[in-house]
């Protein structure tokens, strides 16, 4: 199964479109050591266990264990390092001005109480945001990747409303002393270079 999660992944699959993937290519099948003759998993099964993996808090050391044998086969070169953000993007909520603040305020609006059913089809941890005057609703997912391999080696998960250099101390450990950090313009300033300079990384900007 967590073959199955690499698959959705390398190729941006849905988990209707795995099931029908794996049913499909002959290679998928090979990768996840299957013949015609066994059990495909289904949609289902694809979403059940990355809710358990996450439920059981099993995402991040499995995360960590596939890391560490993509170095021993040298698949990580430690040739610089590339930070950057992209939004996810939500559904919008329909919510009222009044609303919006309590949620802000880390409140639960007395309405969405009432109704449990509205509740649970609402988003309390989504923030808007603006960039280049469009409006985003939802998350940001930052990443660390290995300039030559292009692996993700670390990430983390912000509201879309917290800027992209904020997340720049969670991202930096000891394993980047000495290497370029290829970042944009949305990492200058005055703190990150002090981080920068604390993991003593030579800063290589990218103008895009």
């Amino acid at each position: 199964m967590f073959k199955v999660l690499i698959l959705q992944r390398y190729y941006n699959l849905s988990d209707d479109q795995i099931e029908y993937q794996i049913n499909d290519r002959m290679s998928f099948m090979r990768f996840l050591n299957l013949t015609i003759a066994d059990d495909i998993p289904d949609s289902k099964t694809a979403w059940n266990f990355k809710e358990r993996l996450v439920g059981l808090g099993l995402a991040e050391p499995i995360f960590s264990l596939f890391l560490k044998e993509l170095e021993h086969l040298n698949l990580i070169l430690n040739e610089g390092r590339i930070i950057d953000a992209s939004f996810i993007e939500m559904p919008r909520q329909r919510n009222s001005r009044e609303e919006n603040q309590q949620i802000k305020a880390g409140e639960i609006p007395p309405e969405f109480v009432n109704h449990p059913h509205e509740l649970a089809q609402k988003d309390m941890d989504a923030r808007w945001t603006k960039k280049n005057n469009v409006n985003f609703y939802g998350y940001k997912n930052h990443i660390k990747i290995d300039g030559k391999s292009k692996t993700v080696t670390k990430y983390c998960m912000t509201d879309a409303s917290v800027h992209d250099s904020q997340a720049l101390d969670l991202l930096l450990d000891n394993t980047d002393e000495g290497q370029n950090l290829h970042t944009d313009s949305a990492y200058t300033g005055k703190n990150q270079e002090i981080l920068i300079s604390k993991h003593r990384m030579n800063s290589r900007l990218v103008l895009f």
